[in-house]
């Protein structure tokens, strides 16, 4: 038996007896071959790599030229993407000034200017002799108390009234002052304070079908204000939706079939007592099913305190948010002018329970509380779309901040 290092002694063995064999001999001839060989290998060698070079290079020549022209491409049709997004911005930002300066010229009109300060006469006519008694008198802390006071009784709030007479004191402090003079700078002040909340919806911007709710207590004017706004969208040309929401009272549902009429807009309604949130559902699949641009819904007036009603409107909420979950898109809260600060209590109810977007207030053609609108932009960072000085369509106006400041404080129309 052969051990291991055995088997490797004999291979060294035979290693070494092969490396002592001479090489055989080769003649001169058998050299000169062997040596034309090696050169004739080492040529084609040489042949063959600068073809291989010559090979690489074109491909990479031809892959950056193909490079170069998908890169050309690329940049054109960025560039062209780019054109056509300006063009597209152009185009939408004409448009949207176009309606502000139509909203604006709509808003500040002699007529609404004219009609609102007529609207609040009842409230201003107290501010106005109030202010009338202050002028000419030095404006020191007795006469900016009671200033303040009038502000207070004029449903502006303790808040407001700090903030505007302490604005007012600016540079003006211990100088006479004229009532014409305090009621200008009170504009000013109050104005101040509006112009963050005035702001033009557009219904037209967003997803399609834009679902508006329409929340707010008993009587303050939702049915009517949801008319108005879809005769002004179907003068526009906008494809919309009415949904009687309020399936407690046939007379809500009725009216607004009337609205739907004027405007030759249709009207989905369930009989009394229909679940309001299953109604508004098929409102939402049927709008769109018929590719319409809106779905405006009337919902039930409830008062802010009653918690089974506003449970019911969260459900509304809930039921929207199955089929897009960013709907409703506008929570719009129609306030009453007339009921001065309980308005307060009612954005906040309302804010909370169905997330408010928006506010429209009505009746300011005959109430004495006008002034609370300034209290609830002080309070609240919510935007004002409306205001609401008569029966008639025409009578819904965009809401302007200077125009409601001065008529607010007695400045006559232009």
């Amino acid at each position: 038996m052969i051990l291991w290092f055995g088997k490797k002694k004999k291979l060294e063995e035979a290693k070494a007896a092969g490396e002592a064999m001479k090489a055989p001999e080769l003649t001169a001839e058998e050299i000169a071959a062997q040596e034309a060989a090696a050169r004739e290998k080492e040529e084609i060698e040489r042949k063959v790599a600068e073809a291989n070079r010559a090979w690489e290079e074109r491909q990479r020549r031809e892959a950056q030229e193909a490079e170069d022209e998908a890169v050309r491409a690329k940049a054109a049709a960025e560039l062209k993407l780019l054109e056509e997004r300006r063009e597209h911005e152009r185009l939408r930002a004409e448009a949207a000034e176009a309606a502000r300066l139509a909203a604006e010229a709509e808003a500040n009109d002699p007529g609404l200017f004219g009609r609102l300060g007529e609207g609040l006469a009842r409230s201003t006519a107290k501010l106005s002799e109030g202010i009338a008694a202050l002028g000419r008198r030095k404006l020191d802390e007795d006469t900016l108390e009671e200033l303040q006071d009038l502000l207070i009784t004029s449903d502006m709030g303790t808040r407001v009234a700090a903030r505007v007479t302490k604005g007012l004191a600016k540079g003006r402090f211990d100088k006479e002052i004229s009532g014409d003079e305090i009621r200008l700078a009170l504009a000013e002040e109050i104005e101040e304070i509006l112009k963050p909340r005035e702001k033009l919806v557009d219904f037209s911007d967003g997803p399609r079908p834009r679902i508006v709710l329409f929340v707010g207590v008993n009587g303050s004017g939702k049915t009517t204000t949801i008319g108005k706004i879809a005769s002004k969208l179907k003068d526009q040309g906008a494809k919309a939706l009415l949904v009687a929401g309020d399936t407690f009272r046939a007379a809500a549902v009725e009216q607004l079939k009337v609205w739907g009429a004027r405007a030759d807009i249709p009207v989905l309604a369930k009989d009394t007592g229909a679940d309001a949130a299953g109604l508004v559902y098929e409102a939402v699949e049927r709008a769109k099913a018929q590719d319409l641009d809106l779905v405006l819904v009337d919902t039930a007036g409830r008062l802010q305190n009653k918690a089974e009603l506003m449970s019911e409107l969260a459900k509304v909420v809930r039921v929207v948010r199955k089929i897009d979950p960013d709907a409703p898109h506008d929570v719009i809260l129609v306030l009453d002018a007339t009921v001065g600060q309980n308005a307060l209590s009612q954005v906040e109810a309302f804010r909370h329970t169905a997330g408010v977007t928006g506010l429209v207030m009505t009746k300011l053609d005959g109430t004495a509380k006008g002034g609370v609108l300034v209290a609830i932009a002080e309070a609240y960072d919510l935007p004002i779309h409306f205001i609401g000085i008569g029966e008639k369509a025409e009578d819904l106006r965009p809401f302007s901040a200077e125009a409601f400041a001065k008529a607010l404080v007695g400045i006559k129309a232009p």
